[in-house]
Parts: structure tokens; C-alpha cells; sequence
């Protein structure tokens, strides 16, 4: 009886058995569909939030972030290619603290397994990174990473960039459905990297176009010269994001540009600098009529002159303002240290800004020549009715006094009489001088004390062995007078003269500042300074300039070698 009992139960847990394990295979199956359903549903919810971005670096970091969340990674990024698809261009992380990317050092470039990806840009998988022949190991401060999964992002069948994933929580590795999934984000991705790529060239172009128009406007209406050249340079830097904008304009009678107007960064050190155009950047995109660009202003011949004044800065473009032999000036931008170099995407709609600018100068020079023509044709009418109607009346009534002088008997009327007709002569000779002054024009070009600084500190070169730097600021040609100009000159010519003669220095400055009330050139050298035995009959004439029209001169040695040369004098009857 036993037997058949226990024959029973066990065939009574068999069954039971069974179902436990039907019904777990159930629910495993359960769960597995509902973690598809959940995953699904993620992406989905991924898809959508990528695609709603319009600016493209939100764009890029939501990517980042969901694809980091869709794979449960702990370290997710996306390195844009640069445009000459070898290397990266930008780097987007997440799960990286500031603090250790800072410890770290530069992003990467694109080496090692990065460079993998962007060389065969297929979906690649890995257990372990280190076991990999590309990998040659991670920076000082890197977090460790093992497991990895990588695919490119494709915009219009092009590489855009990759997006990387390291370390999959849990300890477990990247299987295919991760694989699979990140693949299908990359997708959206891209589609979402386009639209936000066309929104931001749509709303680029109309901030070009709003710059062309207020610019237009600003000339047009009467504008000052200063204020377009202001105009250019700040929309200019604004929409390319630059850290420094500068304007240079040809300086007349010279082989030379003046950078006549800068803002951003560091600005003040390049406001009055004269550049040449054969050595030069700037020069270069002048002569040639074409941008230049240059991917580090830092380590640039064409700027080591002035390199010290582009610290913490690093890629350039050069844009002529004009086009052909029509080439009015210069408009440099520099980036910050780190950033994209300009693209040719970015280069031909500042080209564009440039042309129209230079199309608009030109319209409004062509205005002020014909209020120019107005005013002197009005000028000729006033010296013409002032020559033919009140000299000839003045004569006429001088003639008539002197004549009458001779009938008056009383001494005292006819001395006063004569006095009157010598004051009739002499304004007749004022009226004439005025007349003279009416019709009179400008005289030669470069004849300016601008010019005569840059062709002074030019022939200065052979004797010092190098160019020196040259800055000015103010109104230079319009507030100090030719007097007081032509002791600039020689006082300038000795400077340098002595610089080449007896400091032997690598470096010399030249500073020319006037404010409107005294005129201020600075000559400054890293030589060996101005010895305490040394002859100084060049200093002595130079002071003796100074003091003649009530300024001073001024040298300093500094303990550090070089010495620095002020020579200053009042341009106001007041202070003189």
C-alpha cells in the first residue's frame, strides 16, 4: 500500500513541477518582453529628445547623455571629426567630473582606439580595451576603463563624428541589442545633427544680413568712418564667435596697414600697431585679396612680431574688406586658445560681410565727394563775389579817402584819414589771404606725420638689424602741428639710431599717442640699457627739443635690461 501511496505523491509532483517551471519560463519571457517594451520605449523617448534640439551643441550633448542611459554606460562621449577627417575637431562627455578633465588635459585627438572608429568608421565592440592593437593606454588622472562600444554618426553619408561608450554598469559587457540600439539612436542622431546644422545656417545668414543692413544704413545716413570700421569688427567677432576682432586700413604713402580699430580680448595692446604688408597676416590677405587663415596665431611667423599680444588666443582668419584691386583694409578674428579653426563654411559669408562693407564705404565716400564738390564749388562762389564785389568797393572807397586827404588843411583829419586808408589795405590783404584760404586744397599725400613715423622707423631697420614695432593712437596727423611734428620726426630718428648704435637689442616699440592736448612718442628697447659713462649728447638734444616747446624727456632702465624712452611736450597754448 505504501509503494502505491508514494507512486501517487510522485507522480503528483511531477506535474507540479513542471508547471513551476513553465510558469517561471513565463515570466522570465514576461519580463524579457517588458524590458524590450522599456527599452523600446526609452529609445523612442530618446529619438524625440534628440530631435527636438535646434542648437547644435545642446544637440550634441543631449546625444551624449541619452546614449549614455540607453546602454547604462558610465562614461559616454562624442568626438566631432575635423574638416580634414583625420583627427577631432570637438569633444562632448559625460560622467567625467570638470574637475578631473581638467587634471586629465587636453580632449584627445582622435589616436589609439578613437582614431579606430574615425579610420573604419563601423560599429566596434570590445571586452577590453588595453587588448585591442590600436590602444596605447590612457593619459595620467584617466578613469580605468575596460568594456567599450563604439559607432560613427552619419550626416547626408557622411562621418559627422562617434559616439564612445565605456563601461557598462553591473560589471557585464555590451551585447548586440546595445550595439543595436545605440546604432539606431546614431541614426536619429544624425538626422537631428542636421536640422539643427540647417537651423543654425539659416539663423546665421540672417544675422548676416542684418549686419550688411546696419551697416548700409549707418553709412548712408552719414555715418562716421570710425563707426562702420566699429560695425565690422564687433558683428564680425560676435557672429563667428571670435574672442578678437581688428580693422586695418592702408596707411597712405607707406607699404604699411594701421590697425585703425580692435575689440575683444587683449585689444588695447593691438590699437595703432603698424603692420607691414609684405611680412604680416593681415598684409598677406591685403596684398593677395583672398582670406588667410592661420590654426595658431601663437606659433605663426607672419604674427611673431606682435605674439605676446595674443596670449590665451589661437586660430585666425585674415578677410580683405574688398575684392580685386579694390582691397579698402583688413578685418582679423582670432579664437580662443583650444577652439575650431575657421571653416570654409564660416570664412565665405564673412567674406561676403566684407565685400558688401567695402560696397558701402565706397558708396558713401563717392557721397562725401559730392558734398565735398558742393562745398568747394560754394567756396569758389564766396572768394569769387568777395574778390569781384568787396575788394573792388574797398578799393574804390579807399581810393576816394585818399583823395580827399589831400583837400582837408586840418592835420589831425588828415592823419585820420590816412590811418583809414591803411586800414582799408590791410583788410583788403586779409580778404585776399581768406580768399587764398577758400580755394586752397590739401597738400601731397604723405605728407602726414603718420607717414613720415612708419618711413622713419623703416629706414631704421638696417641699422637695428630687425623692424621695429610700431603703434599710434589718436589724431595723429590732425592735432599736432607741423612744428611740433618735425621734432617727432628727428627726436624718433635719434631714438632708433642710438638703439642700433649702442644697445644691441633684439626688440624695439615705437608708441606714438596724442589726446589732443600733448603728443607722447615712446621708444623702448630690451638691450643692454643706457650706460652711466656713455655719451649722451643724443639725449641732451633730444631734451632740448622738449624743453623748447615746455614738454620733458624721460628714460627709464629698468634693473632687467632695455631701457624705455618718453619724449612729451603740450600741443595747447596752456600748457606751453
Amino acid at each position: 500500500m505504501e509503494s502505491h501511496e508514494q507512486a501517487g505523491q510522485a507522480r503528483v509532483r511531477l506535474p507540479q513541477l513542471k508547471l513551476d517551471e513553465l510558469l517561471e519560463e513565463l515570466q522570465a519571457r514576461l519580463d524579457a518582453a517588458r524590458g524590450t517594451r522599456d527599452r523600446v520605449h526609452s529609445l523612442l523617448e530618446a529619438v524625440l529628445s534628440v530631435g527636438r534640439e535646434l542648437d547644435l551643441e545642446q544637440a550634441l550633448h543631449s546625444i551624449v547623455e541619452a546614449a549614455a542611459v540607453l546602454v547604462d554606460a558610465e562614461y559616454a562621449a562624442l568626438g566631432v571629426i575635423g574638416p580634414d577627417g583625420m583627427r577631432l575637431s570637438a569633444f562632448h562627455t559625460v560622467g567625467v567630473s570638470e574637475e578631473r578633465i581638467a587634471r586629465i588635459g587636453p580632449f584627445p585627438e582622435g589616436h589609439g582606439i578613437l582614431g579606430e572608429l574615425i579610420h573604419h568608421p563601423e560599429p566596434l565592440r570590445l571586452t577590453k580595451i588595453s587588448e585591442h592593437s590600436a590602444s596605447y593606454g590612457f593619459p595620467a588622472h584617466h578613469p580605468p576603463m575596460n568594456t567599450f562600444l563604439g559607432v560613427p554618426i552619419r550626416v547626408r553619408d557622411q562621418v559627422f563624428g562617434n559616439l564612445y561608450l565605456t563601461e557598462k554598469r553591473g560589471g557585464v559587457q555590451f551585447d548586440e541589442e546595445d550595439e543595436s540600439v545605440l546604432s539606431t539612436l546614431a541614426v536619429a542622431a544624425g538626422v537631428a545633427i542636421d536640422n539643427a546644422r540647417l537651423y543654425e545656417e539659416t539663423r546665421l545668414r540672417e544675422r548676416w544680413l542684418q549686419a550688411n543692413a546696419e551697416l548700409t544704413r549707418s553709412l548712408m545716413s552719414g555715418g562716421e568712418r570710425g563707426e562702420a570700421l566699429r560695425l565690422i569688427a564687433e558683428c564680425s567677432r560676435q557672429i563667428t564667435g571670435a574672442a578678437l576682432a581688428m580693422v586695418a586700413m592702408p596707411l597712405e604713402d607707406t607699404e604699411a596697414l594701421e590697425v585703425e580699430l580692435a575689440v575683444g580680448q587683449g585689444s588695447e595692446a593691438h590699437r595703432g600697431l603698424v603692420l607691414p604688408v609684405n611680412e604680416s597676416l593681415i598684409g598677406q590677405a591685403f596684398s593677395t585679396a583672398t582670406p588667410v587663415t592661420s590654426p595658431d596665431v601663437t606659433r605663426d611667423e607672419r604674427v611673431s612680431s606682435a605674439s605676446p599680444r595674443f596670449d590665451g588666443l589661437g586660430a585666425a582668419v585674415a578677410v580683405p574688406i574688398g575684392s580685386g584691386d579694390g582691397v579698402r583694409g583688413v578685418v582679423l578674428l582670432v579664437r580662443e586658445e583650444g577652439r575650431a579653426v575657421f571653416t570654409e563654411k564660416e570664412i565665405a559669408p564673412l567674406q561676403g560681410f566684407a565685400a558688401q562693407a567695402a560696397i558701402a564705404m565706397e558708396l558713401a565716400e563717392r557721397r562725401e565727394d559730392a558734398e565735398q564738390i558742393a562745398l568747394l564749388q560754394d567756396r569758389d562762389r564766396i572768394a569769387r563775389d568777395l574778390h569781384d564785389l568787396a575788394i573792388q568797393r574797398l578799393f574804390a572807397t579807399g581810393m576816394t579817402l585818399q583823395s580827399a586827404g589831400r583837400f582837408i588843411e586840418h592835420k589831425e583829419a588828415s592823419e585820420r584819414v590816412a590811418r583809414a586808408v591803411e586800414d582799408l589795405d590791410e583788410t583788403i590783404k586779409i580778404i585776399r589771404s581768406t580768399i587764398f584760404g577758400l580755394r586752397a586744397r590739401e597738400g601731397a599725400s604723405g605728407s602726414g606725420l603718420r607717414a613720415r613715423v612708419v618711413r622713419v622707423a623703416g629706414e631704421a631697420a638696417p641699422v637695428l638689424g630687425f623692424a621695429p614695432s610700431v603703434r599710434m593712437e589718436g589724431l595723429v596727423d590732425t592735432d599736432v602741428p607741423r612744428e611740433v611734428a618735425d621734432h617727432v620726426e628727428a627726436v624718433l630718428s635719434e631714438a632708433l639710431t642710438n638703439v642700433g648704435r649702442h644697445a644691441r637689442a633684439d626688440r624695439a616699440e615705437v608708441a606714438l599717442e596724442t589726446d589732443g592736448r600733448e603728443v607722447r612718442l615712446t621708444v623702448s628697447d630690451d638691450g643692454v640699457g643706457i650706460p652711466a659713462e656713455g655719451r649722451r649728447s643724443g639725449l641732451a638734444n633730444m631734451a632740448e627739443r622738449a624743453q623748447q616747446l615746455g614738454g620733458e624727456l624721460t628714460v627709464i632702465t629698468p634693473e632687467g635690461g632695455g631701457s624705455t624712452l618718453v619724449w612729451r611736450v603740450p600741443l595747447t597754448a596752456e600748457e606751453r
